[in-house]
C-alpha cells in the first residue's frame, strides 16, 4: 500500500507514482458514498449499524478540543506547531479496518438519515468518511457555533455496512478520513454533494450540472522533484454552523507536513460556478524553495492532439484540456494539455497573474462518446488571485501515463523567491469550479487543436497542426494574419481560413523537427483593429 504522506526515493519517478497513486486514492472518495441525500424530514432517523461494535484504541483529541474559537485559533495551532520539530502521528485503525479491500471499504456508508445539521433545515449538511483502505490517517473535526468549537467524536451509529464486510465497526473514537458537504445544488430538496476533503490535503468541488473530475490541493511541495514529492496533509477541521438565511458555509482547516504547517479558511458558494475564497498563512519550518501555491490535479490521456499510441474507442479521455492563463501583462495563453512519453515540467513566468486554471473546454458529448465517465460534464478550475502575488511562474506539470485512472496533471504557482523558515506567509485566492472565466463580446478563444503526419501518403516526422479559433460574436470582414514560432525545426505552409461551422477560423502549419526532440510552438492570430485574442503555446517533443 502507498503512503499518502511519505513518498521519498532516490528514483526519479518516485514522487510521480506516488502523485498517481494519491490520484486514484482520492478518486475513490467520489465513489465510496455515492447516494444522494433525499429531503429532510422533521427529524432524524439514525439507524444503527449492521455490525456490532467493537472495541479500538481511544485516540487522544489533539487539535479539535471542545472549547472556545476565534478566526485566530487555527492560526495560532499552525504557528505553535511549526516551532516545534514534524511529528509523525501514528493513530493505528483495528487490525482488520486498517487491511480493508476496495470493495469492503466501499460497503461502510455513511447513513444519509445522520447527516449534521439534517433536523435544522439549513442550506447544508455534512456527511463524515470512515478511515480504512487508502484513508489511514485521522483526521479530526469538530462544529463551531458562535465562538464555542465541539470535537465531532467518531460514532458507529453514522455508518451502515452492507453484506461485503465482515469486520466490527469501532465504538470508541477513531476519527474520520475525511467529510463532505451537501447542498441542494441541482434540484431544491434534493442536498447533492458539493464537496469533499478527503486524502492528505485533497479537496474538490462542484458547480451545478457538474460531475467530478479535477481536485485541488493545500500545497504543492517538491512535485516532479528526485528527491520525491511531500504531500502535507489537513490533520483537522473546524466546520461552522452555516446560517438558515445564508448559501455560504466556511472551514478552517489546520495543515501539516515535515516542512511546513499552515492555518486555511475556506469560504465556499455553491452556484452554477461555486466558489471558494481561500485564505491561507504558511508558517515553514525550512526554506520552501520548491513549493507550488494553489494546486490543481487533473487527469489527461489523450485527445485529437494526440492518439499516435492510442487504442481507444473514444476519441479524446480527459477531465481538463487545456491550461488557460491571464498574465499580468494582459495577455490570454492557451497551453493544450499533452500525454508525451516522457516527464515535462514547464514554468510559465508572469507577474502578478490575473489567473489559471486547468480547463474543460471541450463540452459536447460526441466528443468523449462515453456514456457512464460523463467527462464533457467534468468541471473546469479557475483560479484568481487576491492582492498582488509577485513574480513567479504558473508551473505545469505532465506525466506519462497509459490509464485514466491516474491524476497526471498538476498546476500550481511557484514564488519566484523561496519562502524562509520561521517566517509568515500569506496568501489568498478565489476558486471557480464550473465554467470557464467568461470572455469580452468581440473575443476569440482556442477551442480546438489537433495534429498529425504532414504527408497522407506515407509516414514522416513532419508535423500537420490545425487549430480551430471562435469569434463570440460576429465575424471580422478581414481574415486574420497568423504568426506562428518554433524555439527549433522549420515552420511552413501556415494557412488561416474562415470556419463558418465554428463561426471561426482554422490556423494550419506543418512543422519540421529536424532531429529535434522538443520545440517550444506559439502562434497568434493579429486582426486589424484590436480585440481579445488568445495565444496558442505548445511544447511539441518526440
Amino acid at each position: 500500500m502507498v503512503s499518502l504522506l511519505h513518498c521519498q526515493s532516490s528514483k526519479s519517478y518516485s514522487s510521480l507514482l506516488c502523485s498517481l497513486a494519491l490520484g486514484v486514492a482520492f478518486a475513490l472518495s467520489g465513489t465510496v458514498y455515492a447516494d444522494e441525500t433525499k429531503p429532510a424530514e422533521n427529524k432524524p432517523v439514525v439507524v444503527p449499524p449492521k455490525v456490532t461494535p467493537q472495541s479500538a484504541n481511544k485516540n487522544q483529541v489533539r487539535f479539535t478540543k471542545t472549547g472556545t474559537f476565534d478566526s485566530d485559533s487555527v492560526v495560532r495551532l499552525a504557528r505553535k506547531l511549526a516551532a516545534k520539530p514534524y511529528v509523525v502521528l501514528k493513530d493505528p485503525l483495528p487490525e482488520g479496518l486498517a487491511k480493508l479491500s476496495y470493495d469492503e471499504y466501499r460497503d461502510i456508508r455513511f447513513n444519509p438519515t445522520a447527516s449534521i445539521w439534517r433536523d435544522q433545515g439549513l442550506p447544508f449538511q455534512m456527511q463524515m468518511f470512515h478511515r480504512g483502505f487508502y484513508f489511514q490517517d485521522l483526521i479530526e473535526i469538530a462544529i463551531v457555533e458562535g465562538n464555542q468549537a465541539t470535537h465531532l467524536a467518531y460514532e458507529p451509529k453514522y455508518f451502515t455496512a452492507g453484506e461485503v464486510i465482515t469486520q466490527a465497526l469501532p465504538n470508541d473514537d477513531i476519527g474520520y478520513s475525511g467529510f463532505r458537504i451537501h447542498n441542494q445544488l441541482n434540484n431544491e430538496g434534493v442536498f447533492d454533494e458539493l464537496m469533499v476533503f478527503q486524502g492528505a490535503s485533497y479537496f474538490r468541488a462542484l458547480g451545478k450540472g457538474n460531475a467530478y473530475g479535477l481536485s485541488a490541493r493545500g500545497l504543492a511541495l517538491k512535485t516532479a522533484d528526485p528527491e520525491g514529492e511531500e504531500f502535507p496533509i489537513f490533520r483537522a477541521f473546524w466546520v461552522e454552523r452555516p446560517h438558515y438565511d445564508s448559501n455560504l458555509v466556511v472551514v478552517h482547516a489546520l495543515l501539516d507536513s515535515p516542512s511546513v504547517a499552515g492555518a486555511y479558511r475556506f469560504s465556499v458558494r455553491p452556484g452554477d460556478n461555486t466558489q471558494i475564497d481561500v485564505e491561507a498563512i504558511l508558517f515553514p519550518r525550512v526554506e520552501l524553495s520548491k513549493v507550488g501555491l494553489a494546486p490543481s490535479t487533473s487527469m489527461f490521456l489523450h485527445s485529437l492532439n494526440g492518439r499516435h499510441e492510442t487504442d481507444d474507442f473514444r476519441p479524446e479521455v480527459h477531465d481538463s484540456d487545456g491550461l488557460l492563463m491571464f498574465n499580468g501583462r494582459g495577455e490570454h495563453l492557451w497551453r493544450p494539455l499533452a500525454n508525451h512519453r516522457q516527464l515535462q515540467v514547464s514554468a510559465f513566468s508572469d507577474n502578478s497573474p490575473q489567473g489559471f486554471g486547468l480547463i474543460q473546454r471541450e463540452r459536447k458529448y460526441d466528443a468523449y462518446q462515453d456514456l457512464e465517465a460523463q467527462y464533457e460534464r467534468r468541471p473546469s478550475l479557475w483560479i484568481e488571485p487576491l492582492g498582488n502575488w509577485g513574480q513567479g511562474a504558473v508551473v505545469l506539470t505532465e506525466i506519462p501515463t497509459e490509464s485514466e485512472i491516474h491524476d497526471n496533471i498538476v498546476s500550481f504557482w511557484k514564488p519566484r523567491q523561496p519562502i524562509p523558515a520561521g517566517s509568515e506567509y500569506h496568501f489568498a485566492y478565489r476558486m471557480s469550479w464550473g465554467a470557464e472565466p467568461a470572455v469580452k463580446a468581440d473575443a476569440v478563444v482556442i477551442s480546438r487543436t489537433a495534429s498529425g503526419r504532414a504527408d497522407i501518403a506515407k509516414a514522416t516526422p513532419r508535423r500537420l497542426f490545425v487549430i480551430d479559433y471562435q469569434v463570440n460574436g460576429p465575424m471580422p470582414d478581414a481574415l486574420p494574419l497568423a504568426k506562428v514560432e518554433g524555439s527549433a525545426g522549420v515552420i511552413s505552409n501556415v494557412v488561416v481560413a474562415r470556419n463558418a461551422a465554428n463561426n471561426g477560423y482554422r490556423l494550419s502549419f506543418e512543422l519540421e523537427p529536424e532531429d529535434k526532440d522538443l520545440i517550444e510552438l506559439r502562434a497568434e492570430l493579429k486582426f486589424p483593429t484590436p480585440r481579445q485574442v488568445e495565444t496558442w503555446l505548445y511544447r511539441w517533443t518526440l
